[in-house]
């Protein structure tokens, strides 16, 4: 078997000069980024394709370690805790040639917490951003945050001056269809430029010969050539036939064929991603079940009795071919907060769950509709299809409406579904992430991604005051308890943790990052 873990990314980060040769990478995955606009959305492709092209002040490496970037130190403020000094990389240049200063980064936060951005939750902390010189910026939180650098890793950095000639200030108002300059244009920072876009077809970016870090990553990769494919037997048949030379997304049913081909491999590692179903809890009806006057998912009985429903291990077995782990919870195991008992905590018991909905009225069962995406997460709809089964199993119906990721995430942050799948990373590493987006209840600022209805005030109050918390004990011990009230109100059903497949040619050199963000910077081509 050639199957390789990734362990760590030193070899790649030696330093090294450009190469004079031209490489191309053909790059493929099941969806395309949601847009280009860098506050817009928080989604994992959506970050992956803006990383080629935009900067944060800070990025993570495969280890998820911090890597400077277009910050090269921070710390908080020596005889202020409330403050976080950042100093910033001098000499750094936007692809059109305008310097990278202070200002751009006052500028960039300022707008990522507008209302439309979708990245609002990893700033709300944040009171004040000011330029105290040209490379030195100083970040005011409403308390010590002593987590707020993890929370910077995809809060990407603009151009004040190219964002304002180009009335595109404002953030794109993604959910109601609005086309923007920054949707499809790009002036980043970053080590590609965009050379052409055309979105669910092909975006080509090319090596940035001016990048500041030019020779301080491989930047092999002369030319990015991405391709979003949704169908799987056709990604697999373009790997196969030599069309594309890095697929992620591998269809699991594939790996075995793919990975004894010659001159392809498979390289595996777990994701900091656990896939899962969202109810709507908090309605008094719903629209999407055959109900009236009632809403069945209210009831936490019916909520746990959907869950004791579905078999994870039949679903691991069946449907992903071995490549996932059963979850118990909604963090993934590399998250501060997840513990080994929470994640054991998920079992299938099918008369137990018919116990359960005869106890809370519903002995004959009910109809709803399941949302669920069809290129987002490996074998969505696969999973999707398996939980109609499992769900029938004890009286529950389940019409299945599966859609592409940009129909269907809009149905999750406008309200607009009753029961959905969705799919969660952690890029920060802490449970705070989790909890501001998930389970805090829904604000203009807060709470964004909640299809749950669940608002609990004291909860509410709890969560925010995780930003603020010093005493990492107690800090814990909060979000411990957090975690014991979304598992004992059954907020949501956890399905499983994934794990990550890359294919690639045997001359690509990357290990698997995860997060599933692939930085190009970082390639090889041998």
């Amino acid at each position: 078997m050639k199957f390789t873990t990734a362990l760590t990314m030193t070899a790649m980060l030696l330093t090294t000069a450009a190469p004079l040769s031209a490489e191309t990478l053909r790059w493929a995955r099941s969806g395309d980024a949601l847009t280009l606009d860098p506050h817009a959305q928080n989604e994992g492709p959506t970050h992956t394709i803006r990383h080629q092209m935009y900067e944060p002040l800070i990025i993570r490496d495969v280890t998820g370690a911090f890597v400077p970037t277009l910050a090269t130190d921070w710390a908080p403020k020596a005889d202020d805790p409330n403050v976080w000094v950042f100093n910033l990389r001098q000499g750094v240049k936007f692809h059109d040639g305008a310097d990278f200063t202070a200002e751009d980064v006052v500028f960039s936060f300022e707008r990522a917490k507008q209302p439309n951005s979708d990245m609002k939750e990893l700033i709300g902390s944040i009171t004040e951003v000011r330029a105290t010189g040209d490379y030195t910026v100083e970040i005011v939180t409403d308390g010590p945050n002593p987590i707020l650098p993890s929370n910077l890793t995809n809060l990407f950095m603009m151009d004040k001056t190219w964002t304002e000639a180009n009335n595109t200030v404002k953030v794109q108002d993604f959910e109601g269809g609005e086309i923007t300059h920054a949707t499809l244009n790009v002036n980043g920072t970053g080590p590609y430029t965009l050379t052409s876009r055309e979105p669910d077809v092909k975006t080509v970016m090319t090596r940035n010969d001016n990048y500041w870090g030019i020779n301080d990553f491989p930047m092999e990769v002369t030319e990015i050539v991405y391709t979003p494919i949704q169908n799987a037997a056709t990604r697999v048949a373009a790997m196969l036939s030599g069309e594309i030379d890095f697929l992620q997304d591998m269809p699991v049913q594939d790996l075995e064929r793919v990975n004894a081909a010659d001159g392809l491999v498979v390289k595996q590692a777990p994701q900091n991603r656990v896939i899962f179903f969202g109810m709507n809890q908090g309605a008094d009806d719903i629209e999407a079940d055959n109900v009236d006057g009632k809403n069945p998912l209210a009831d936490v009985r019916v909520r746990k009795a959907m869950s004791m429903a579905i078999n994870r291990d039949a679903i691991k077995q069946v449907v992903m071919r071995g490549q996932s782990e059963p979850a118990g919870m909604i963090a993934p195991p590399f998250v501060n907060g997840w513990t080994a008992e929470m994640d054991a905590e998920s079992s299938t018991d099918i008369e137990g769950a018919k116990a359960l909905m005869e106890e809370a009225g519903y002995a004959d069962g009910f109809s709803i509709r399941l949302d669920c995406p069809n290129d987002r997460y490996v074998n969505d709809e696969g999973i999707c299809q398996a939980a109609v089964g499992m769900l029938g199993q004890i009286g529950v119906t389940v019409n299945l409406d599966a859609k592409p990721k940009a129909q269907h995430f809009p149905l999750i942050t406008d309200g607009k579904t009753d029961f959905y799948m969705l799919g969660w990373g952690v890029p920060t590493y802490d449970s705070e992430y989790i909890f501001n987006f998930l389970v805090h209840g829904r604000e203009a600022e807060i709470g964004t991604w909640n299809g749950t209805g669940f608002n609990d005030a004291d909860l509410n109050a709890t969560i925010k005051s995780l930003a603020s918390n010093t005493d990492l004990e107690a800090r814990n011990a909060d979000i411990a308890s957090i975690w014991r009230t979304v598992q004992d109100e059954a907020l949501y059903i956890p399905i499983h943790h994934q794990v990550l497949n890359w294919g690639m040619a045997e001359n690509v050199g990357i290990e698997v990052d995860a997060e599933d963000q692939p930085k190009v910077k970082y390639f090889t081509m041998k």
